[in-house]
């Protein structure tokens, strides 16, 4: 009894997400975008949190009915892709023409990838951009890009769903770990300090922002062409 309610607390962690995105979309409507983040952040931690916690409690093993995993792309389809995709249909990021289908490519794209069974790899890497749209989105509100540049980067990162380079996972790929859990932790710390702050972010920000994003992209491009 004792093993199924904790592998019952894991699942309701990893569920706890949707809620997550609910409050997160609040905060759009209300144009509360450090908010936002705030929330979208949390949601991000608890993603992180409920894999290891599944595999540590055989969540698999004594809950066999439910599927953590199937649960997990469902929220992480609400607050990696749902809610960033709505949010670029209210934030002044994107030319107003462009918003709703930008938001829409978004939305079918992603779908593309959660759908995709090869996504990742054995070593650990995502196949294809892996639909972090919570992440890109804070990128432009940080940065505080000019509409068409925006733009551009939205559309680059959609086409990139469908291109078979690689993009590392920061905690399962071996190759680099602790150096790479380092450079995760700076990135945090970055994006922590873009959220508590006005957009767009003090200088300082942004080139963390960039540098690390630098590190973790030449990690999985360099792994491509290898």
């Amino acid at each position: 009894m004792i093993a199924r309610l904790g592998a019952a607390a894991v699942h309701l962690l990893t569920a706890s997400g949707a809620v997550l995105a609910l409050l997160a979309l609040r905060a759009v409507h209300q144009g509360d975008w450090q908010m936002m983040f705030v929330w979208l952040g949390a949601a991000l931690i608890v993603d992180a949190a409920d894999g290891p916690l599944a595999r540590k409690l055989e969540v698999k093993t004594v809950l066999p009915r439910f599927s953590g995993e199937r649960l997990d792309l469902i929220v992480d389809y609400l607050t990696y892709v749902a809610v960033p995709a709505y949010a670029l249909t209210e934030a002044p990021l994107l030319p107003d023409y462009a918003r709703l289908p930008a938001a829409a490519a978004i939305l079918l794209s992603s779908l593309f990838h959660v759908a995709d069974l090869e996504s990742k790899t054995e070593e650990g890497y995502f196949v294809g951009f892996p639909a972090i749209w919570n992440i890109v989105v804070l990128y432009l509100f940080a940065l505080g890009l000019p509409p068409y540049v925006a733009l551009a980067v939205v559309a680059s990162f959609v086409l990139a769903t469908f291109v078979p380079l690689l993009a590392v996972h920061p905690f399962r790929v071996v190759r680099l770990r602790p150096l790479t859990c380092l450079i995760t932790l700076l990135w945090a710390g970055a994006a922590t300090a873009a959220a508590a702050n006005p957009f767009p972010s003090p200088l300082w920000v942004q080139a963390l922002l960039i540098v690390t994003a630098l590190y973790l992209a030449g990690l999985g491009l360099y792994r491509s062409l290898a």
